[in-house]
């Protein structure tokens, strides 16, 4: 699709009318595609999702999240070299607009996963990528974005967490809040301070030594 797109003033511009006759064919191709992703998320909603009150019992759904992956929603807009879509974020946004009808923070959480694969997908190293990534496209791993703290909120300019470069180890420490997924999670894409003015961003493991959760 996306070799299409670019060459699409190549293949379809008329030189000789200085008019594009098949443009309205690749505007409804790319309808088509997202009315299709919007209308499978909607059919995992109406034989799953709607008919549980997973807010109202504590329920993290590992089951039907994994049943959303089979169907690509892990990594809608990774690259498909790991494991991913490859698509754009307008379906993304289709497809959890079509999930949040039954549960909306089932498609939150979902929501949030894509942008942690995503972030190690553009800025991740190829080992990172290679350990990660395939896992998360099927979530066998959960991840979680982790920002928000108690005193700054998501401002990351307020953030206190810090990491300290000690050999081939970063020191961290600080306290993150709100975060989705929580304890559930086996990676955490971590924000945190490593200079006076420097924000970066850590890769945490949920093994990781002296990495301890308590409730809100």
């Amino acid at each position: 699709l996306v070799v299409v797109y670019k060459r699409q003033t190549e293949i379809f511009h008329d030189t000789a009318s200085n008019t594009f006759p098949y443009i309205e064919v690749l505007q409804n191709f790319f309808f088509f595609k997202q009315k299709t992703a919007y209308e499978i998320s909607a059919c995992l909603v109406g034989s799953e999702m709607c008919i549980r009150d997973r807010d109202r019992t504590h329920h993290f759904p590992v089951d039907i999240l994994r049943e959303a992956a089979e169907l690509g929603f892990a990594t809608i807009y990774t690259s498909p070299d790991f494991g991913g879509c490859g698509l754009g974020r307008l379906e993304a946004s289709l497809i959890f607009e079509a999930l949040a009808t039954g549960c909306a923070s089932t498609s939150a959480y979902l929501s949030i996963h894509n942008m942690c694969a995503w972030m190690i997908d553009s800025f991740g190293t190829k080992e990172q990528k290679e350990k990660y990534l395939p896992r998360m496209a099927n979530l066998e791993i959960f991840s979680s974005y982790c920002l928000t703290e108690p005193n700054s909120g998501s401002d990351a300019a307020g953030m206190k967490t810090f990491a300290k470069k000690d050999g081939d180890y970063y020191i961290i420490n600080g306290s993150k809040t709100f975060i989705s997924g929580g304890s559930f999670s086996d990676v955490y894409i971590l924000m945190c301070l490593t200079g006076e003015k420097e924000i970066s961003t850590i890769i945490v493991d949920k093994n990781t030594p002296c990495l301890l959760y308590t409730s809100p």
